[in-house]
């Protein structure tokens, strides 16, 4: 996980730790470590603010004649690196669904997203955490277009033990997610999680069918899924969904298998939107909360 970025920017502590940390000695440095992030395919703004905050930190700080002197470097990378990360709130999706049901009404979470990313596979696996956790679910089979995407929500409704509500292929999305939450109301289930079509991000069509479906269920809160492998593709895509439609968090699938890290780092900062998950697997427990400590952690190494 993150392989690539995590040797890039090894090389670069080292490098400034080397250093005098003056301006003159860091300029080239920095310039290195934009290159090194572009190259791992963060975003080009992202990179230069990283830089620029990596910067700030470092002014004034003296490294020690002897003993570890990556240690405060590596440090101001991974404060970096969180500033940049940083959003308004990483919503806890237990806690909301808690709190929902104990005002009596069910939690319901919209997610969208193009065909490919896991976002069904996804909706499976926050299904099963949150069964882990004592709540109830029903899913809404909202993708009435792409062939087998009912069937597929079925297969994981029926390992999961939990009901798929749906209509047949080409039925109004909007009316197959208001009949879910209406069914969740009247049977006491506690979150409703929809699964949405995800033809081109630049269909026109598509955006108009997500805006529906948002008016007409008011979700609480709307989730993009992302592939991570597919690096700055996540990112237009992100930033096109969430012009168009809007969304209130991510998650990125197949982190495990990215060795550069690059959407990990640029989605945050140019939507203003957190990311809550990351997939790790194909299993139902593959599934682990993200936050900007934890990305830091994982590609630089500190303890």
């Amino acid at each position: 996980m993150f392989e690539k970025l995590k040797q890039g920017l090894s090389g670069v502590v080292d490098r400034i730790s080397k250093s005098e940390l003056s301006e003159k000695d860091l300029e080239p440095i920095l310039w290195d470590l934009q290159l090194q992030l572009i190259s791992n395919d963060v975003a080009v703004d992202v990179a230069a603010k990283t830089c620029e905050e990596l910067k700030e930190r470092l002014a004034g700080t003296v490294l020690t004649r002897f003993g570890d002197k990556t240690a405060p470097v590596r440090e101001a990378l991974k404060e970096a690196i969180m500033a940049v990360m940083a959003t308004d709130g990483l919503p806890n999706l237990l806690e909301l669904v808690s709190k929902r049901r104990e005002e009596g009404s069910p939690y319901v979470a919209l997610f969208v997203g193009i065909n490919g990313t896991g976002k069904t596979t996804t909706i499976a696996k926050i299904a099963h955490l949150l069964l882990g956790n004592g709540y109830s679910v029903v899913l809404a089979s909202g993708d009435t277009y792409r062939a087998g995407a009912i069937e597929q929500l079925e297969e994981h409704a029926r390992r999961l033990g939990v009901r798929v509500v749906k209509h047949r292929y080409g039925a109004d999305a909007a009316a197959v997610s208001f009949d879910a939450v209406q069914h969740a109301k009247a049977q006491g289930v506690d979150a409703v999680l929809i699964d949405t079509a995800g033809r081109m991000q630049t269909n026109r069509n598509l955006m108009d069918e997500l805006e529906k479906i948002k008016r007409v269920v008011q979700p609480d809160l709307t989730v993009i899924v992302l592939d991570s492998l597919i690096g700055n593709d996540a990112v237009d895509q992100a930033e096109t969904f969430n012009k168009h439609v809007g969304f209130d968090a991510a998650i990125l699938t197949k982190v495990d298998a990215d060795a550069k890290g690059g959407s990990s780092l640029s989605v945050s900062f140019l939507t203003g939107k957190p990311i809550i998950y990351v997939g790790v697997g194909q299993e139902y427990d593959d599934l682990q909360p993200f936050d900007a400590h934890w990305f830091s952690e994982k590609i630089l190494g500190v303890t």
